[in-house]
């Protein structure tokens, strides 16, 4: 079969504009970037506010693996698998960063014939998005380290500068840097630190903010220091915001492409959900619900980081919640999982995957804590054994999830349709008794306790005792009752990636905690979680070229 991208760019585009009419969206509405993305404005945003809401649908999945689980293709499959019914559906991505595209994971458009094209754009410059948070994060960066050099009127104490510089690239040399070196009109000499743009917290602001007013009201109240009395110093106190909400103004408005059978897609925002809160725009999901009688939409890596954090963050900011969750495994993944080598999971084993299948057990057991109904979808492989998948098959039938194969990535909307009329029924017969697994009222420990245990299966937690200084400190402050956001590695659902399947009984270590005061949410960081990745030995960049007629191949 040909590659992702040499799919890509043989399909027969639509004019962005067929697609938006198909939503009833006229061309005045749309804000063009080039003839097959464009932005949806905001007079039309606005138009729809009193339309109904379709129904929900979240796509999560089994902890990833060097085998691949394919959500974003199942989430795209779907999506074609409901227009191939005859349904109004819409799917709502994130926007790929530019780190993975060029690093290891690879980009984030689907695979095989369920993909969103244009490919290339989607996953290079798109509409500029990333480079707006970019340079809307920076800016109050260089805002600040110049308050400081014209004088420090609001005598930031620099030892606690908690603000970050960010790039969307995978640069481990930029972790820990050093500012202000040279003359003496160079700045303030200081240790300063980058994060990957998908971790900024202007991009988690961007994601939750519910129109500009609310974007500029967030902005406001980011914390990037605190003064010599150890009170915050804001970005509203650096009068910063005006021209941060300026950058970001095309940034906050949704971007509509296509899928390859032409299904409509909003694809906006992009955090990670191992290092931020892993899910696309509120503004997209929500303006998706009343624009389809479905919307499908996704949550960056495992059900214990992506999906957790779309029920107990997004879900609880947005008044919103999923009517269905498809859970994506593989048999392949299932038996790495089982302690299989890469290298023969291509080999039937029912041994191994009956030793695997703890994992997808744990993810069915978390997600129906929340009160709704779950799919548990095979995304199949030729490699996949008729008594594998009636095993698979058995299994969740007996811990009360639904099951449906896909056949997606070979078969496009087609091979969807199993899945598709499962979701359908699952929503038509179940109605959503959604919950939380903690409540605001919850102190700081008791809302990560409640993760680490109700999702994780931690026994117990550890807090380094800057961590626990941090806690009392936020506390005093007034951000106790704010949702808890964890940074965690997404191999495990512990703290250790190399800990596979369902472990038990481990202590979960978090090592540091800070607010995100803008984006409404504290973090917590576990493990040894990087806010900057790095390359790895061989990344994708390598394979990454344009030809002379500026054809780009080997993307993926």
């Amino acid at each position: 079969m040909k590659s992702d991208i040499e799919i890509a760019q043989e399909a027969k585009l639509e004019p962005i504009e067929h697609i938006a009419s198909k939503l009833g969206i006229e061309r005045d509405d749309l804000e063009f970037y080039g003839k097959y993305k464009a932005k949806i404005s905001d007079e039309y945003i606005n138009k729809v506010q009193s339309n109904k809401d379709g129904k929900l649908i979240l796509v999560t999945a089994i902890n990833p693996t060097p085998a691949g689980e394919g959500k974003t293709t199942t989430t795209v499959g779907l999506g074609q698998a409901f227009g191939r019914l005859g349904k109004k559906a819409i799917i709502a991505l994130r926007e790929p960063s530019l780190g993975p595209c060029f690093g290891i994971k690879g980009g984030a458009a689907g695979g095989g014939m369920a993909q969103v094209v244009p490919m290339e754009d989607l996953n290079l410059h798109f509409t500029g998005d990333f480079h707006a948070i970019t340079s809307a994060n920076n800016l109050l960066a260089a805002m600040l380290d110049n308050h400081i050099h014209q004088g420090n009127e609001l005598r930031i104490d620099t030892r606690q500068i908690v603000w970050k510089r960010c790039l969307d690239m995978n640069d481990r040399a930029l972790r820990n840097i050093v500012v202000g070196l040279g003359n003496k009109t160079d700045g303030f000499v200081r240790e300063d630190h980058f994060v990957i743009t998908v971790a900024s917290e202007i991009m988690a602001i961007l994601c939750l903010a519910s129109d500009m007013d609310d974007l500029k009201c967030r902005l406001s109240r980011i914390i990037v220091a605190y003064n010599y009395d150890g009170e915050p110093v804001t970005a509203g106190d650096l009068q910063a915001v005006g021209a941060m909400a300026a950058l970001l103004k095309d940034a906050l408005k949704p971007n509509l492409i296509q899928t390859l059978e032409h299904t409509p897609a909003i694809v906006h925002g992009g955090p990670f959900a191992n290092i931020a809160h892993g899910c696309n725009s509120v503004r997209a999901t929500k303006t998706a619900l009343k624009m389809a009688d479905y919307c499908i939409t996704e949550a960056g890596f495992g059900a214990d980081l992506g999906a957790e954090k779309f029920l107990d963050i997004k879900c609880r900011m947005a008044g919103i919640h999923p009517d269905a969750i498809v859970l994506v495994a593989t048999i392949r993944a299932l038996k790495y999982n089982g302690k299989v080598a890469k290298a023969d999971l291509s080999k039937p084993s029912l041994d191994a995957l009956k030793k695997g299948i703890v994992n997808l057990e744990a993810h069915i057991d978390n997600l129906m804590q929340y009160g709704v109904p779950v799919v548990v979808t095979l995304n199949a492989f030729v490699t996949d054994s008729d008594e594998e998948v009636e095993f698979v098959r058995e299994f969740c039938k007996e811990k009360g999830a639904e099951f449906a194969l896909s056949k997606v990535w070979e078969f496009g909307g087609e091979g969807g349709i199993e899945l598709a009329n499962t979701v359908i029924d699952t929503i038509e017969n179940n109605k959503p008794d959604f919950k939380m697994i903690y409540e605001d009222s919850d102190s700081i420990e008791e809302k990560i306790d409640a993760i680490a245990k109700k999702i994780y299966g931690a026994k117990s937690v550890i807090y380094s005792a800057s961590a626990l200084k941090q806690i009392a400190k936020l506390k005093e402050l007034g951000f106790d009752n704010l949702p808890v956001c964890m940074a965690k590695n997404q191999y495990s659902l512990s703290d250790d990636p190399k800990l596979l399947g369902r472990p038990k009984d481990f202590d979960l270590n978090v090592r540091e905690v800070y607010v995100n005061a803008g984006a409404g949410f504290v973090v917590a960081l576990t493990g040894s979680i990087m806010t900057m990745p790095g390359l790895p030995k061989q990344p994708a960049a390598y394979s990454i070229d344009v030809n002379s007629d500026g054809v780009i191949t080997g993307l993926f």
